[in-house]
């Protein structure tokens, strides 16, 4: 049986909702503030599909420790964009990475980012040594506050 995980980081922004989703709904954008894309700088990168929003497509194939696999935007609108995520190396996986960009009153953005999915196989065995939180979370900190600089320079 597959152990379901929920990993969640949120950071606020002074960047527009418009400003923050155009980064996150279009995959070229993402080298701009992903945590991922400088693991391998040598990484190689597929983007098919629509230009962005639902249908886009991204694979990628990197080092050992980047490992390969592929994104699709499955769900987009203002304010939540929803991706399913397939990793087919180290080991097979798949999730549903959402990120939920709400405005708050003040003006600013507040954006979560959020990976929910079930560890199964390998990924089981390897949660039971260290959680998808304490593996992922760190990632999704260093990736939002990318994110915030990014948007908020323009």
């Amino acid at each position: 049986m597959a152990k379901s995980y929920t990993v969640e980081r949120v950071t606020t922004t002074s960047a527009s909702v418009d400003r923050v989703h155009g980064l996150v709904s279009d995959f070229h954008e993402w080298p701009r503030w992903s945590p991922w894309e400088d693991i391998d700088p040598e990484m190689d990168r597929t983007y098919g599909g629509a230009e962005s929003g639902v249908g886009a497509r991204y694979a990628w194939e990197g080092n050992r420790k980047a490992g390969a696999g592929s994104m699709e935007i499955v769900g987009d609108d203002p304010q939540r964009i929803d991706v399913d995520l397939r990793f087919t190396r180290p080991f097979p996986s798949e999730s549903r990475m959402q990120m939920l960009i709400t405005p708050d009153g003040d003006g600013s953005t507040v954006v979560t980012w959020r990976l929910v999915g079930e560890a199964g196989g390998v990924a089981r065995v390897f949660s039971m040594v260290r959680s998808m939180d304490s593996m992922v979370g760190p990632d999704f900190e260093r990736g939002l506050e990318r994110l915030r600089r990014v948007a908020e320079e323009e």
